[in-house]
């Protein structure tokens, strides 16, 4: 049984999206960043020295039956990896130019979305990431608020939470926010992060 936490505009569940996905309403947007199956915890970049307890969370990526069912619940949808998905044609990918200057990690990820509009591009480096990054693929909150701005309506979901990022957007930009993580440790992170965006509460504005 899911573990529900409510922090200001935001309801976050620790436990199984599979699971938790069919009790909740249609919302007016679903942003997210799925793990890929690409087992990234074992990247030299992201060892255990730098704190990562690697519980398998990247070993195998979601069924397309649940990514498609991710992509039913928000009446517009925003998939970082979308690219690693089965998922429809688009026209409108959103890619992050990471500014790598010849580093040894991707220039760009890139985003798929069910959105009707033209291809953007957000450009910032991924170094010193809010503070210190604490989850192996981060997002940095800017990217997940540029994000935010490309949908209508109020209500975000985010079944893959991590870190937290999309809900720290949410606290920033007045949003409600509902967040699904089933790995224990980077929940208690987003909860920790998402409690501190609304404490620092008129900081944000």
């Amino acid at each position: 049984m899911a573990i529900i936490e409510k922090i200001g505009n935001a309801t976050l569940y620790l436990g199984d999206c599979a699971e938790i996905l069919p009790t909740l309403q249609k919302v007016d947007a679903v942003i997210t960043d799925p793990p890929y199956g690409i087992n990234i915890t074992k990247s030299n970049r992201l060892s255990k020295s730098r704190g990562f307890k690697d519980t398998g969370w990247d070993n195998q990526p979601p069924s397309k039956y649940l990514i498609d069912k991710v992509v039913s619940k928000g009446k517009q949808a925003i998939l970082w990896g979308g690219n690693y998905f089965d998922l429809p044609p688009t026209r409108c990918f959103l890619a992050w130019d990471k500014q790598n200057e010849g580093r040894d990690f991707a220039d760009l990820e890139m985003a798929w979305t069910n959105l009707d509009k033209v291809a953007r591009i957000f450009r910032m480096r991924p170094m010193n990431m809010d503070g210190g990054k604490v989850h192996p693929t981060q997002k940095p909150i800017a990217l997940m608020e540029w994000c935010i701005d490309k949908v209508d309506g109020n209500t975000i979901l985010d079944p893959f939470m991590g870190s937290g990022s999309t809900g720290v957007a949410c606290a920033k930009m007045g949003k409600e926010f509902i967040g699904i993580e089933k790995d224990e440790q980077f929940f208690e992170i987003a909860y920790s992060r998402i409690k501190m965006a609304y404490a620092q509460g008129d900081m944000f504005i």
